[in-house]
């Protein structure tokens, strides 16, 4: 066990200086030959791959505490938590420590369970009951929710900290006054590459469709993200709701395949970290988190353009522990925690208090927080109502070709 404990804590040593993710620590931590008798420890780490369970164990306490008193920190209420929070987050997508601390101080048991795509998690919510207190859906997925009466009401009176958004945060198009959503993180989609395998990149989505990297590709398995790609190729709006256009992009998409190593939506890290993929349409922060694990990785926006998102906390029609969530939503938007999980997932926070504390190197990135010039070649995916049976109807016949 000494051993065990020493190889741990070299294990922290030689990873302190770069964002470690689940993932990263697991393949880490096997090699060292240490996951068996560290899994308790595991346990308890915030993140996690694919759509698996990680439940946290840092939450003591048979009964929920209090919610937060009078600091900057939150409001006061004597009114008891629950003993219980059921939280369905991105993969990759969280600090290490963000659920410990919450559940050390609060006296909260989180079930922390991930998903890999917008997709994924709407299925979820339309099996029935989903048992989650906390999602994360992207703007468009919020809007297609809401439609759905997928979504309640959150109460702002008991997340103060909402003040520390910067104002463009408290006004999208998708949820004006934040009546439905808290921002969580916002970034781009765009490409992964490697410098070495790829020497003669540029940036344009072109680099997807070409032939000498066949098997080394990679594309998202989100639907309206793969066309959009196709799209942008085109020239087009990626919000057309033209059949042809649409037509057309599915036949790009179809010529695409035969180069693709596969879809994926969270396993491209790995691939990228370990030479196996060289280009991958991927989420910015994701892709960073690679180049903390190889430095012949880099990132990039295609001239094209790409799409920008936000990703933001709602609270299921069903959830059990509405007011839980409510305060973990106010915890998330504290200033420390919130610079925490950026400078740890590297994408963009959405939390202006926090500004300061995120590292110069992230606020400084241009990939993470795209120039003003930049930004006029992104674009928001948008709900479009009965038309998205277009794209899953062409997506359709790509899966099939």
């Amino acid at each position: 066990m000494a051993k065990i404990d020493k190889d741990l804590r070299l294990l922290f040593v030689q990873e302190a200086e770069r964002p470690l993710t689940r993932r990263m620590f697991l393949r880490r931590a096997g090699a060292a030959g240490l996951l068996v008798a560290g899994s308790g420890w595991l346990a308890a780490c915030g993140g996690g791959g694919g759509d698996t369970t990680s439940t946290s164990t840092g939450g003591s306490s048979t009964t929920g505490g209090a919610g937060p008193t009078t600091t900057a920190a939150g409001p006061t209420t004597t009114r008891a938590l629950d003993k219980q929070l059921n939280f369905y987050n991105w993969s990759d997508y969280i600090a290490e420590d963000t659920i410990p601390n919450f559940e050390k101080e609060f006296g909260v048991k989180v079930t922390y369970d991930n998903y890999s795509s917008n997709d994924t998690l709407l299925a979820k919510l339309q099996s029935g009951a989903s048992g989650y207190d906390i999602i994360v859906p992207s703007d468009y997925m919020v809007t297609t929710m809401l439609g759905l009466g997928l979504l309640q009401q959150i109460d702002l009176a008991n997340i103060p900290n909402v003040k520390n958004l910067y104002p463009r945060f408290r006004e999208e198009p998708f949820d004006p006054g934040n009546k439905y959503s808290i921002p969580w993180q916002w970034g781009t989609t765009g490409i992964g590459y490697n410098t070495e395998k790829v020497p003669d990149f540029k940036p344009s989505w072109d680099m997807m469709w070409d032939a000498k990297y066949k098997g080394h590709i990679t594309m998202l398995t989100e639907i309206r993200d793969i066309f959009a790609v196709a799209l942008f190729r085109m020239g087009e709006d990626i919000n057309t709701t033209d059949p042809a256009k649409i037509d057309k992009a599915k036949q790009m998409l179809i010529e695409q395949k035969s180069l693709l190593k596969h879809y994926t939506s969270d396993t491209y890290i790995d691939e990228l970290a370990s030479n196996d993929s060289w280009l991958s349409h991927g989420y910015s922060g994701d892709v960073f988190q690679a180049i903390g694990e190889n430095d012949k990785v880099a990132y990039a926006i295609p001239d094209e353009g790409a799409v920008i998102w936000v990703d933001s906390m709602c609270v299921p029609k069903d959830a059990p522990h509405k007011y839980t969530a409510e305060v973990f939503m106010d915890y998330i938007l504290r200033p420390d925690v919130g610079a925490a999980i950026s400078n740890y997932v590297s994408y963009a926070s959405p939390n202006q208090a926090a500004e300061s504390l995120v590292s110069q190197e992230i606020r400084n990135d241009p990939g993470i927080y795209p120039s003003a010039e930049v930004s006029q070649r992104l674009q928001y995916i948008k709900e479009l109502g009965d038309a998205t049976q277009l794209y899953n109807a062409a997506y359709e016949e790509v899966k099939a070709a």
